[in-house]
């Protein structure tokens, strides 16, 4: 029973914490930010940038604050299974370095690829074509975050648009003493 218990929590951490660090951070700051597309998406990336490969404190920064969600769990996942949370947490551990392993021209072997698709684990492969396009391969654990991130992130791009046009229409008081000072 507690092998379960911590399998469970272990999954309940990789879910939830996929979940918030997709749809808080990770979306959020393609659209509104640029640190994370400067560090992973610019034309001018290196991946030896990668903080698997590297000790550049901006990508080490960024993977922090994707890890944040999942660290936010750790004190209520404690309670109910300590094995599960540090089981939770090697996994992502273990994935972040997996998935980044494209890099290094790394191939998933078929069967294990098998394995993830049924699984909708993000394969090494998957979170390439992120990287060759911020638009797509959302969910940085599991790929059916891939479709509502998309969705979320065309309402942020629609959010921002509708900003920049508040912001740049002038301001109707400053609109209404100008039309009343070209009458004088």
């Amino acid at each position: 029973m507690e092998i379960f218990q911590a399998a469970l929590v272990a999954l309940l951490m990789l879910l939830l914490g996929d979940f918030l660090s997709t749809f808080l951070y990770h979306v959020p700051e393609h659209i509104f930010g640029k640190f994370h597309t400067l560090v992973h998406h610019s034309k001018n990336r290196s991946f030896i940038h990668y903080a698997v490969l590297t000790k550049n404190p901006w990508v080490l920064i960024d993977g922090l604050l994707g890890a944040v969600p999942y660290f936010m769990f750790v004190p209520w996942l404690w309670t109910i299974s300590p094995s599960g949370t540090i089981l939770g947490l090697l996994l992502g551990e273990f994935h972040v370095v997996w998935r980044h392993s494209s890099v290094l021209d790394y191939q998933t072997p078929i069967c294990i690829e098998r394995i993830c698709n049924f699984l909708w684990i993000t394969t090494p492969e998957q979170h390439w074509l992120h990287h060759q396009d911020g638009k797509v391969a959302y969910g940085d654990i599991f790929t059916f975050y891939d479709r509502p991130a998309r969705a979320w992130f065309r309402t942020l791009l629609l959010f921002k648009k509708k900003l920049r046009k508040i912001r740049t229409r002038p301001h109707p008081k400053f609109v209404e003493n100008e039309s009343l000072q070209s009458y004088r």
